[in-house]
């Protein structure tokens, strides 16, 4: 698969985009099995599975689900679309192919 002039300009697009998204979002949830994978892969173990007794284990049936809020660092949609910006420019100043 070649990238062509076409291609560049679609991912420049959509990283524009997605840096203006994450300029307007300041914070976002994770859904449980979004939380649980993640807690997983970050070998983090939670604070309740350290004391695994059977009381812990009836309350911990009683209470929500775990959800994980993320703060996405300023600067990401910036830099987002500062390189969306330099990819689509990039893709104009290609030649045509045909």
């Amino acid at each position: 698969m070649e990238f062509t002039r076409n291609r560049y300009f679609m991912t420049g697009m959509l990283l524009i985009l997605l840096g203006i998204q994450f300029r307007m979002v300041h914070s976002f949830v994770l859904n449980e099995p979004a939380t649980r994978t993640l807690i997983k892969l970050s070998k983090n173990a939670p604070v309740a599975a350290n004391n695994t007794s059977p009381l812990n284990q009836l309350f911990m049936q009683v209470t929500p689900n775990p959800k994980k809020q993320v703060v996405p660092p300023r600067w990401l949609g910036l830099a987002m679309v500062a390189v969306g910006v330099v990819i689509s420019l990039h893709a104009l100043a290609m030649p045509r192919s045909s």
